[in-house]
């Protein structure tokens, strides 16, 4: 270590000579040189090692960044500022501003975006979801009028403002207007100057040259020739690199081996090495750092590969280091000027002499991956800065992007560094321009070249050449996730249609088509499966990569599609195509084809027999979906109409065709049947994404399009065989013994029917004649008509285009009806009625769930408007002519023969041969027929344009294939069927449009020319009967409610008259309870005149043992289950910490109230040996767990934690129930009584008398328990029953939970009484009762010594020392205390007179005239000396006559006042507080009524008066004084005279002014992108100015933090916590409350191991929260994007549970927890 040594040494030599140095001269001396390289070098050569790596890292942070500020220092003046004296050839400072002044910028914003900044993408006008603008850009633009999506950018890219492609519509915001003198084809070099242009030719080939070949340096002990240092040592660093294998604590705990430091030293590496990339862990001589090296790959490497390690000479280190400066330093001055950007862009694509590849920029490239993080960031930043800013070098350095594609992306796939950090992250910033990606389409094959390096990479395939992932290995599985980028690039390529097509983009994308249909044939077919017969499967086979990789090609197949219908000829070209690579795929099938002959219903067909059940069958078929897309493409864009010649249509074989795809609908059929169990899961996930939303388009849906074209194309009769045949049923229907047959094969027996209906669906633009927002409204008519639903789930049902839309805003208004949020809850979508008539029972993206729940809620609909409960199939649209033949099935034979079956079997139930789902499904059959009919009936003008004759089928006996007659006639002996019932309303309805077809047709046949609807006689006749009967039905409901209703009545007045006594005496309670509350007008609940109430009896449940219980002083103890914590919510001064616990004193609380003790229970009750019972029970139940098991709970039961037992909130604590205690009544007494104002010492007071505990032994235990538990959080110590402050605490949380639920109520405007919960109002009154009678647990001295000091405080006394001044204390905590103490003195009088009224009276109007003073002495500020002119009342002159007596004992301390109004106001608002908490605790106290004043508006005029009568104080506060002026003069006197007084108001102390302010939540920006801006720009304040990955908002004080990460960890009580939690001790009393900024989460945190997350309060239009935001550049939630707004609804309620000091119960409602926070 003596080379440290030296260089540090050498360092003080080295900083003289800044004094000496010139960098003009040497800028001079440079320029006269005739190798300005050569000359560079050497400068570089001599002071780079003298500036940077001068030894090992400093260990305090301090000195570490004074370190970083000397090197900065030191670069500018001796390495750039001479490089900027030679470029500019002046002044720097200068010559910037000049090139800045004379630079025409171009309207290219530019902004780079660091990780978690906002952007802004418009809906409707931006080009692709990749083009977005920045924040500044966004509010100057016109797109902040549009529907617009929110993100958090994950860093690296750039605002897309000023690009015209990246725009439909507003391409510039007001800052970046283009402007219209500027050319843009002129060249920004002619610009400048030609010196400087010969001067930054030589500097930026020299610099970037220097800074390349540093970057891409292979050698560790060697330099480049030039740079070689004139004295080389044996000093050298271990440098450690990054990997995104190894964990934080594998790397932790590897350095604590290798290099001998401490956890703290080896986070701090860590995180470097995690933040930049590598990190010097070691510096010495060569040996020295090997040693370490050693030990790192050899801990590292035992079970994956070994960290990234090397020994590198600290002159490389200090080049490196330099290099990546001076690429920051060229990034910074090209920013000054666009010439010099083109020149820099210029030198670096110049190729070298070596030829291809050779420019540094290409060196750069292809040397990516072998660069550490930290490099890759800093020249990633310059490319952007510099070659993506300019259009001309972007479209060159995108063609050279494109020659090393396939080169770059094997680099990356063989890396482990996140796509982020890679050279193919910039991708998106080339191929998402339309232009650009065209021609590297065409110039580069860019599309078949991205295909086929995918593919490439995919090399596990089996005999047939497809893929097979089961073997994968982790690696494998690794290198597999990050080929999936490649996807992303092909995505970006094709993700605008071209609206001009040339013969080379025509050429180019059909190569391209067949390099994709080659990677489709390797998927076709892929992960076949074979049912399991006998045991279950042994492992569950892969089957996620797979699907993967569909899911990301879902939007590619699309694209494709997208692509081929804007041109006619590749539409075409692109079918021929697929046709033969699905033939290619056809002749590959294994099948064995062995040939039957199928015959029914007087049809034969020929097929090959396969059965799904036996043999192997893959729901992988993309080359199969990509032909049926391409097929609805030729219907729709009419191609197959008007060029039928150029198809190769007599090429289809329609049961080829449909053969894969009823394959797959079979298996669906089987595994939802229970068939293919054995298989396991792998089968049923498969099975679920087959039909969901984000597959289902190129998948499910596909099939059915397929199968829909095979149909068209062929005979409906042979269509149906084998459809039965491949569903192994045609046996069923053929054979003679029907029923037996059928009972063999009932696995099945619905699933045949779901083929058919699917069949029949024409929703799809090009089967059905509509268009593509049909498609989406239908879509949301059928997830409305299961319940109303959210924007968010609609958005979640909808499938997503290529560009993240689903279109639900162009339809969602006409067709649903929004309701909008109110305060708790979303905004629901409700079915507008007239839609209902689409309903589609049947709906082909219904699941089981699905159906049910809509076919429930319709029919539940359809009884609450009077009509039938049918559900008739919906009035198809017409088909597309390719398709037109698709409605035959409808009317073929063979379905009528199935149906005629059914119906059969239904008529003869005893036979169990059918189900209801079966007949169900065949009248939904008979109905889309019957509609189909009557669509065609309307539609013609003659007999001969009919060709649908469904209704003569099934009239004409012998048509339908039936042994007992027409279908016709089973349907109308079905009508009445009584086990049919259910299904009578869809019967009758078939039957009326039979005949209402019948005479549509004698109508057509008697005049073609008249068009005739229904015939609403006979449909008005039916209906008329069918109302009838449900009114006759209705009648007879109401006659048996009646009924019901009398019996009931005549069963109740018999059992009043069997309880006479029983109703006797509730009456009479109840007539007691409202004369009380009549008479509580005039209550008082203070002083002799308050009036003695009823005793009354409490009767309570345990919830345990539900046993009932009267609470009584001697009987078995009753006790709330309650939580005791600290809380800081009260007070402004968070900060100040709890003093030394063995001897702070807190007899007297100071009045900022920052060291408070909150209670508050869930006010539910137990009996204290059932909860005992109960805790022993949780604590054995925590013993037991083993320890490895144990993870973090809700409670932590060694501090006396737990869980109420029935609602769960955390507790650590229960309050004992005492009675209610006997009020004297003193009505009797005369009002004027002398005992009033001035009692006598009662004859039978003695000191040193005993007073008998009231309480049995329980009840003292548990006061005790209590006690116990408030002492121990109070001051965190152990519990000691004998330390005399254990009372005082019990006080002192009683005062305080007083003060904040009265400041709560004060804050919400409600009414003091009447409006708290039941359990905050069981709560305060079982804690008011607790703490006038926990003395009898305390020694009596010790009680009587703290009522003296008490008392002394305001009566002072020499004798009594330590006594703090007025100013130093809080005065309802003193008035608490002495009121509760006083109790313990009244015990020791045994003449049995009731004084205590009388003093707690007097001890009210003692402590209200010292807190009128106290608010005097607080209130004079600049307001207090304002004057007014009109005259003041008597309040006013006795306020200043106050005001002046304390003037005239403090001097001129206190400012003179003139006028009392405003003096008076300041006390009136000061005191007000101060009188509602004392009402509060004498209500509890003493159990006295409120009066009516205070149980309405908190904040109406009458509330003084009402406050102060209640008090038994009078209306003017000031009377108190000028009544008994000659004996408080001399107490105030006393109380101004207190040192401590004097000097608080002259500045020496924080004065707390009243009434105190309210502590709330900081204040919010309306717009969350305001915060997430704001979050974007913190940095990790230990971490050198890193971004913080996780920035957290408090939302208490308004602090940033950085959570989440080991940089920002502190050690609390000996123990490593995160920033979040270390913050809740300096600012909450270890309460938090937090948002996740980029997570758009709310943090609660309650102690060290206690945290939940709850919804943020922040919403979109729609009322719902964004939580979990996502990165730009990852795929979003579906629901998500959406610009958020605050509710200061929520916001409120959060306010609430932090004042109420609920945020630790809160944790249980929303439990997770986090280790590091």
């Amino acid at each position: 270590m003596a080379a440290a040594q030296t260089d540090r040494d050498s360092t003080s030599a080295f900083s003289s000579e800044f004094l000496t140095f010139s960098a003009k001269g040497t800028a001079s001396r440079w320029l006269a040189a005739a190798d300005l390289q050569q000359e560079v070098y050497r400068h570089l050569a001599a002071y780079v090692p003298r500036i940077l790596c001068l030894g090992p890292s400093s260990s305090s942070s301090r000195e570490e960044q004074r370190e970083e500020q000397r090197e900065e220092l030191a670069l500018q003046l001796l390495l750039l500022a001479p490089l900027e004296w030679l470029l500019l050839g002046e002044e720097p400072a200068a010559g910037l501003a000049l090139l800045q002044e004379n630079n025409q910028p171009s309207p290219l914003c530019g902004h780079v975006f660091k990780v978690g900044e906002p952007t802004y993408s418009c809906r409707e006008c931006a080009a692709d979801p990749t083009c977005v603008l920045c924040m500044q850009c966004f509010l100057g633009s016109v797109h902040k009028e549009h529907r617009y999506r929110m993100t958090t950018s994950g860093g690296g890219g750039f605002c897309d403002c000023g690009d015209a492609e990246a725009w439909k519509n507003g391409p510039y915001c007001q800052k970046h207007t283009a402007d219209g003198t500027r050319d843009t084809e002129e060249d920004p070099v002619s610009l400048l100057p030609p010196d400087l242009v010969a001067r930054g030719y030589s500097i930026f080939s020299i610099i970037l040259k220097y800074a390349v070949d540093l970057l891409t340096w292979e050698q560790e002990d060697l330099l480049p020739i030039g740079l070689e240092p004139p004295e080389r040592g044996d000093t050298y660093y271990c440098m450690l690199f990054n990997d995104e294998v190894h964990t934080y604590e594998q790397v932790i705990y590897t350095l604590q081996k290798a290099v001998n430091c401490s956890q703290k030293e080896a986070v701090s590496f860590a995180t470097t090495v995690d933040r930049d990339g590598r990190k010097s862990v070691r510096y010495g001589d060569l040996q020295f750092c090997e040693q370490a090296k050693s030990v790192i790959v050899r801990n590292t490497s035992r079970q994956s590969k070994p960290l990234r390690v090397q020994v590198m000479h600290s002159s490389v280190v200090a080049h490196q280091c330099f290099a990546l400066k001076a690429l920051s330093w060229l990034g910074q001055i090209i920013q000054y000027s666009d010439g010099l950007r083109r020149i820099l862009c210029q030198v670096g694509l110049q190729k070298g002499p070596e030829g291809e590849n050779s420019s540094l920029v290409d060196r750069l490239m292809l040397n990516d991956s072998k660069m550490w993080k930290g490099a890759r960031n800093i020249y990633h930043q310059l490319l952007m800065n510099s070659l993506l800013m300019d259009l001309k070098y972007k479209k060159i350095f995108a063609i050279q992007f494109a020659k090393n594609y396939e080169r770059l992306q094997s680099d990356y796939v063989k890396d482990d560094h996140d796509r982020e950090f890679s050279i193919t992250d910039l991708s998106v910033q080339m191929f998402t321009v339309p232009s650009l990606a065209r021609m590297l389409m065409v110039e580069e094959n860019l599309m078949t070249t991205i295909i086929r390096t995918f593919v490439d990479h995919l090399r596990h395939r089996d005999l047939q050449g497809r893929f097979q992932f089961d073997r994968y290995t982790a690696q494998q599985a690794f290198k597999f996730g990050r080929v999936q980028s490649l996807i992303g690039d092909l995505k970006y390529v094709l993700i605008s249609p071209p609206s001009d097509w040339t013969d080379q983009l025509r050429l180019k994308f059909l190569e391209g088509l067949d390099a994709f249909l080659e990677l489709l044939k390797c998927m076709q077919g892929m992960d076949p499966v074979v049912r399991q017969v006998g045991q279950h499967i042994e492992m569950e086979p892969e089957w996620e990569a797979a699907f993967t990789l569909q899911m990301k090609l879902t939007h590619i197949i699309s694209m494709i599609q997208e692509w081929s219908s804007t041109d006619e000829r590749v539409l075409i070209e692109a079918y021929r195509k697929c046709l033969s690579a699905l033939s290619h795929c056809h002749s590959g099938l294994p099948d064995g084809e062995q040939p039957i002959n199928l015959s029914l219903a007087g049809h034969c067909v020929e097929t090959f027999r396969y059965q799904v059940s036996q043999d192997k069958v893959s729901i992988h078929l993309p080359v199969c979906r990509l032909l049926a897309g391409l097929h609805v493409l030729l219907s729709r864009t009419e191609v197959a109409s008007r060029f039928p010649e150029q198809l190769p249509l007599g090429e289809l074989s329609p049961p080829l065709l449909i053969e894969l795809p009823l394959r797959c609908l079979v298996l669906c059929a089987q595994v939802h049947a229970g068939m293919w169990r054995r298989n396991g899961f792998s089968l049923i996930n498969q099975i679920y994404y087959y039909h969901n939303v984000k597959c289902r388009v190129e998948m499910f849906d596909k099939d059915i399009i397929m199968l829909q074209a095979g149909a068209s194309m062929m005979d409906p009769n042979h269509f149906l065989m084998i459809v039965l045949s491949r569903f192994e049923l045609f046996h069923i229907f053929s054979s003679a013994d029907v029923r037996k047959r059928y009972r063999e094969a009932n696995k099945v027996r619905t699933d045949s029917m779901i083929c058919v209906l699917l069949t029949g669906e024409r929703y799809v633009a090009g089967v059905g004649q509509m268009e593509a927002f049909d498609e989406v409204r239908r879509e949301i008519i059928h997830q409305l008509s299961i319940r109303p639903m959210a924007h968010s789930e609609l958005i979640k049902a909808l499938p997503e285009n290529g560009n993240k839309e689903t279109g639900l805003e162009r339809v969602i208004d006409s067709v649903a009806s929004f309701k909008k949020p109110g305060v708790t809850g979303r905004g629901l979508y409700e079915l507008r009625p007239e839609w209902n008539k689409h309903f589609n029972l049947y709906f082909h993206h219904y699941s089981r769930a699905d159906q049910s729940k809509a076919e429930e809620a319709q029919r539940k609909l359809r009884r609450q408007n009077g009509e039938d409960t049918a559900l008739p199939p919906p009035l198809p649209p017409p088909l597309c002519p390719l398709f037109g033949s698709l409605v035959n099935l409808l009317q073929c034979d063979v379905l009528l023969a199935v149906e005629g079956a059914v119906l059969q079997w239904a008529v003869e139930p005893s036979g169990g041969g059918w189900t209801e789902s079966m007949l169900q499904r065949v009248l939904h059959l008979v109905g889309m027929a019957l509609l189909e009919e009557q669509q065609q009936l309307e539609n013609s003008s003659t007999d001969d344009d009919i060709t649908f004759n469904y209704t003569c089928k099934i009239t004409r006996p012998g048509e339908a294939p039936s042994p007992s007659g027409s279908v016709l006639a089973l349907l109308e002996s079905l009508q009445n069927a009584p086990h049919l019932e259910v299904h009578k309303d869809m019967i009758t309805w078939i039957l009326k449009m039979v005949a209402n077809i019948k005479t549509m047709r004698e109508r057509t046949t008697a005049s073609s020319t008249v068009i005739v609807n229904h015939n609403r006689g006979l449909e008005e006749t039916v209906r008329d009967k069918d109302k009838a009967e449900r009114k006759r039905k209705a009648e007879m409901a109401r006659l048996r409610r009646e009924k019901i209703m009398a019996q009931m009545s005549e069963m109740q007045k018999h059992f009043i008259n069997e309880n006479k006594e029983l109703f006797q005496q509730s009456l009479e309670e109840l007539e007691a309870s409202t004369s009380s509350a009549l008479t509580c007008v005039s209550q008082v609940c203070v002083g002799p005149r308050r009036v003695g109430g009823a005793e009354r009896r409490q009767l309570v449940t345990c919830i345990l043992c539900q046993e009932e219980q009267e609470v009584k002083g001697h009987g078995r103890a009753m006790v709330l289950a309650a939580f005791v914590q600290r809380s800081t919510v009260l007070s402004k001064n968070r900060h100040r910490n709890l003093p030394d616990p063995e001897r702070y004193d807190p007899l007297f609380m100071h009045p900022d109230l920052s060291l408070g003790i909150h209670t508050a229970s869930c006010g539910h009750i137990m009996h204290a040996t059932c909860w005992q019972r109960y805790f022993e029970a949780v604590q054995l139940k925590e013993q037991r767990r083993q320890q490895r098991l144990r993870g973090h709970t809700s409670y932590d039961v060694e501090n006396g934690e737990f869980l109420c037992p029935l609602c769960e909130c955390l507790s650590n604590t229960v309050i004992p129930l005492l009675p209610h205690t006997h009020s004297p009544d003193h009505r009797k007494q005369a009002d004027g009584q002398s005992t009033v104002n001035h009692p006598a010492v009662p004859e039978g007071f003695r000191v040193d008398f005993t007073p008998q505990n009231p309480f049995s032994s329980s009840i003292s235990e548990m006061i005790t328990t209590f006690s116990m538990s408030t002492y121990k959080v109070g001051l965190k110590v152990n519990p000691n029953e004998q330390d005399p402050r254990v009372l005082v605490l019990s006080w002192s949380t009683c005062a305080y939970t007083i003060q904040s639920i009265e400041r709560l109520l004060m804050d919400e405007e409600k009414p003091l009484f009447g409006s708290l919960p039941c359990r905050q109002d069981d709560c305060l009154s079982s804690l008011t009762r607790f703490s006038s009678a926990c003395w009898t647990a305390a020694p009596l001295p010790t009680v009587h010594t703290h009522f003296i000091r008490l008392l002394a405080a305001l009566v002072q006394d020499s004798r009594v020392e330590n006594t703090p001044c007025i100013l130093n204390m809080d005065m309802f905590h003193l008035l608490v205390y002495m009121v509760l103490s006083y109790s313990s003195v009244h015990r020791l009088d045994q003449s049995e007179r009731s004084v205590v009224d009388s003093g707690h009276l007097h001890l009210l109007h003692l402590v209200t005239v010292a807190h009128l003073v106290q608010v005097l002495l607080t209130s004079t500020t600049e307001e207090v000396c304002m004057d007014q002119d009109n005259g003041g009342s008597e309040e006013e002159e006795l306020t200043c006559q106050l005001y002046s007596t304390l003037r005239k004992h403090l001097g001129s301390v206190l400012p003179e006042v003139s006028s009392g109004w405003q003096l008076y106001r300041c006390v009136k608002s000061g005191l007000l507080p101060f009188l509602r908490a004392a009402a509060l605790f004498f209500h509890y106290l003493n159990s006295a009524a409120p009066p009516a004043d205070l149980l309405g508006n908190s904040t109406g005029p009458g509330q003084w008066e009402a406050l102060c009568n209640y008090l038994s104080l009078p209306s003017s506060l000031l009377l108190l004084y000028h009544n008994n002026h000659t004996l408080l003069d001399p107490l105030i006197h006393r109380w101004c005279c207190h040192p401590g007084v004097r000097q608080m108001l002259q500045g020496g102390g924080v004065i707390v002014t009243f009434p105190r302010e309210s502590n709330r939540l900081i204040d919010l920006p309306e717009d969350y992108s305001v915060l997430i801006n704001q979050a974007s720009s913190f940095t990790c304040p230990r971490s050198g100015g890193d971004k913080s990955r996780a920035p957290t908002l408090c939302l208490v004080c308004g602090s940033m933090l950085c959570s989440q990460s080991y940089c920002c960890q502190t050690e609390v009580d000996g123990e490593d916590v995160g920033a979040c939690t270390a913050h809740t001790f300096t600012c909450g009393a270890g309460l938090g409350l937090f948002l996740r900024v980029r997570e758009s989460q709310v943090l609660f945190v309650a102690g060290k191991t206690k945290g939940c997350f709850y919804p943020p309060p922040y919403l979109d239009d729609y009322g719902e929260t964004d939580q979990g935001l996502k990165y730009a550049g990852e795929p979003p939630p579906p629901a998500r994007w959406n610009p958020l707004h605050l509710c200061l609804f929520i916001y409120c309620f959060l306010v609430c549970l932090f004042t109420l000091g609920r945020v630790t119960s809160s944790t249980c409602v929303y439990l997770l927890f986090a280790c590091l926070l």
